[in-house]
């Protein structure tokens, strides 16, 4: 049977403003109204993570930022 371990990585809204609170005040929320630069950001965090093997598992947004839950498969010496 498969065993993980789990992390949380919190990353607050003075890093993605524009992703916790694309919705606007009149309750609309477009994606394409993120900038690139923090939608590039958010990618460059997902890549870092699954390099070391860790795998993204939800994301939740909020008006703070932005907490990220990741697993990985544990292995014989973890």
């Amino acid at each position: 049977m498969k065993a993980f371990k789990y992390q949380v990585s919190l990353h607050g809204n003075e890093e993605f403003s524009e992703i916790a609170y694309f919705c606007g005040p009149e309750g609309g929320c477009r994606p394409e109204a993120v900038p690139g630069s923090q939608l590039a950001k958010l990618a460059d965090i997902l890549n870092d993570r699954g390099r070391q093997g860790w795998e993204m598992v939800q994301v939740f947004f909020s008006r703070q930022g932005l907490a990220v839950f990741w697993k990985m498969e544990i292995t014989g010496g973890d």
